[in-house]
């Protein structure tokens, strides 16, 4: 390996670390590049999330214009691979959704994806009666979703075929990691102990996943009620957000809870066969921590805390640590000579 090559690595192999390690090769063709993590694929929090492109409007980066290019950046990356001919390989799909209330005409709106993606309108009156009575309010959106049980295989996949290296290793410190010219923290809940970070918290999350191909929209009840199809005809009925709590065993009562809701709101579900119940910590913090720092000595680029919302917004993030990163290396580099 040349001496000028940068040696990188990213720590976390979920879809903020896999979409960095993809995006770090688009940029830095030359570089030798390292995913360092101690869970990969089905074991990680993204395999649990539905992926559906519907970033909450609590989600924030530092600025509000951080926050929408992160957003506008993580569409056009999803619509990019969208339009070739590995989508399907990379769990793409594009997807319907509506957003239905009994309180609130707020709720049906998002001021961070309204003016991005191809339709976002209110419903007529024959479309509040789709999921039953008694919404009074209610958005549709064309939107797409990102499946991780595919996609993190796939990109894995395209990582190694580019050269990329993969360690399976859990790291402690930043200080172990000396022989790296630059490292990306995308560790996730991680983050907390290796940073010591007490702004992140887990948001505890629950689903059910039920067999149900005939299902091709997504519906939202309110604030804490969704239905999503999935790729391959599970769907994923969701859900809780538990604030600062680490359980990650499923509990009975919330998945009866999850069930009656998602029946109420669609009550065809009530004749598909359950899956299996997926519980995840979601890793939760405002704002999302998208910055550099020199470490124990390591230059780091931290990438996490983005909640529930990492699926969707990893691409924008990613792109925006990425160079951030380059930066660094250049001023790496110019104080070697």
């Amino acid at each position: 390996m040349d001496k000028n090559t940068p040696k990188i690595a990213v720590l976390g192999a979920g879809v903020v670390g896999t979409t960095v390690s993809r995006i770090l090769q688009e940029e830095l063709r030359s570089a030798d590049i390292t995913i360092i993590a101690d869970k990969f694929k089905e074991d990680t929090v993204s395999t649990v999330a539905a992926g559906i492109f519907r970033p909450g409007t609590s989600f924030r980066g530092p600025t509000p214009e951080v926050t929408k290019q992160w957003i506008k950046d993580s569409w056009n990356y999803w619509q990019e691979i969208l339009r070739t001919a590995e989508a399907p390989a990379a769990g793409l799909m594009t997807l319907s959704s509506y957003i239905f209330s009994k309180e609130n005409f707020h709720t049906t709106r998002n001021h961070l994806i309204e003016d991005l993606v191809p339709v976002y309108r209110a419903v007529d009156e024959d479309e509040l009666k789709i999921c039953g009575d008694g919404w009074k309010y209610g958005a549709y959106y064309s939107t797409l979703k990102i499946e991780c049980s595919r996609y993190l295989p796939w990109a894995e996949k395209v990582f190694i075929e580019k050269g990329g290296k993969i360690i399976a290793q859990k790291i402690d410190s930043f200080s172990s990691l000396s022989e790296y010219d630059l490292v990306f923290n995308c560790t996730g809940l991680g983050a907390k102990t290796l940073c010591q970070d007490n702004d992140l918290v887990a948001i505890r999350g629950q689903v059910i996943k039920v067999r149900a191909p005939w299902l091709k929209m997504a519906l939202y009840g309110d604030y804490d009620t969704y239905v999503i199809p999935g790729v391959d005809g599970i769907a994923t009925l969701g859900g809780v957000r538990q604030y600062d709590s680490y359980n990650r065993q499923v509990c009975k009562h919330d998945a009866a809870a999850i069930m009656e809701r998602c029946c109420d709101l669609l009550p065809a579900l009530k004749k598909a066969d359950v899956v299996c119940h997926k519980v995840g910590l979601r890793p939760h913090r405002v704002p999302v921590r998208v910055e550099p720092e020199f470490f124990d000595g390591v230059r780091v680029v931290h990438c996490y805390g983005h909640g529930g919302y990492g699926v969707m917004t990893a691409p924008g993030t990613a792109i925006d640590a990425v160079h951030k990163g380059i930066d660094l290396l250049k001023s790496n580099l110019r104080s070697k000579i």
